[in-house]
């Protein structure tokens, strides 16, 4: 039997003074990441600023994660771009190297595109990356690329592309269509983006989760997506923490924890939090999870 997919962490981004990745302090995350018990990491997803970095940004820092020793299958590559062709690139640079899945977005420039429109584009993808494509997620990200990926074109993307696309990750927040697409696509791997749904999600079969979260509460988040176990603090977190731009959050709290200021740094268009908002920010956290504050 097929392990569960489990918990990877949506790996934040770090930037050093110039705007450049600071390629060693991000190997560190990852690496502290693994050990406290994520499966994989997931880099340049919507937390890691995806699409924000380039092409060759992203062969560099792959081929800086493989040679510093974290195996290709501890690694999902999301790929955050409108055109077919640049997906398929990114996405076959990745795959070549081994990494364990591809977390794919939709193009998301054009707005109220239809499904056969989406699916021909996914349809297009696969087709230039030809027998190299395998072990696609799908992502379902509403709010920033407004497409949705309905239950029906998921349906009709495994129909086509069996050994393809082999799972979602839905982060809609949307309960009931996750409930939904548990029930009608269970069989593939569904990952649950909204950590206030992730236990029940689980419960009801999904495999887990990539997660911004797990950057700084990776134990937490891991008993939530493994065993379905709830924990109210990280839902109220989560609540907290869309009071603010979320990827500049999680860069917050990694600050925090790290001791590092340049995990503040978020590269344009997106800016950081005030010093206002982060203080606010790091209360909450301490006023739920005193002990991990201590």
């Amino acid at each position: 039997m097929t392990a569960k997919f489990g918990l990877s962490v949506a790996l934040a981004t770090p930037f050093d003074a110039n705007g450049e990745i600071a390629i060693a302090a991000m190997i560190s995350q990852a690496k502290q990441s693994l050990a406290a018990g994520c499966s994989s990491v997931t880099l340049f997803g919507t937390t890691g600023e995806g699409a924000s970095i380039g092409t060759q940004e992203r062969v560099r820092v792959l081929n800086a994660f493989l040679d510093a020793g974290i195996a290709p299958q501890k690694v999902v590559m999301a790929v955050l771009v409108d055109a077919a062709e640049d997906a398929a690139a990114q996405a076959g640079q990745a795959l070549s190297r081994g990494v364990r899945n591809i977390l794919l977005a939709p193009p998301s420039y054009f707005k109220n595109v239809s499904d056969d429109g989406v699916f021909k584009w996914f349809s297009a993808v696969f087709a230039i990356l030809g027998d190299r494509a395998r072990d696609i997620i799908v992502y379902n990200i509403p709010s920033v690329t407004m497409v949705s990926l309905t239950v029906s074109l998921i349906a009709r993307l495994r129909t086509a592309f069996p050994a393809v696309v082999t799972g979602v990750k839905d982060s809609s927040g949307d309960w009931p269509f996750t409930e939904t697409l548990l029930k009608v696509h269970g069989d593939l791997i569904i990952l649950i983006g909204d950590e206030r749904h992730l236990a029940k999600g689980v419960r009801l079969g999904g495999q887990g989760a990539i997660s911004g979260m797990a950057n700084f509460l990776p134990g937490e988040v891991k008993l939530m997506a493994e065993e379905g176990i709830d924990d109210a603090r990280v839902e109220d977190f989560v609540a907290e923490l869309l009071k603010f731009p979320v990827t500049a959050a999680v860069k917050v709290m990694v600050a925090r924890l790290s001791g590092e200021e340049m995990w503040l740094a978020v590269r344009p268009p997106l800016v950081s939090i005030s010093r206002e908002g982060q203080e606010r920010l790091i209360l909450a956290f301490d006023s739920l999870f005193r002990s991990k504050a201590a």
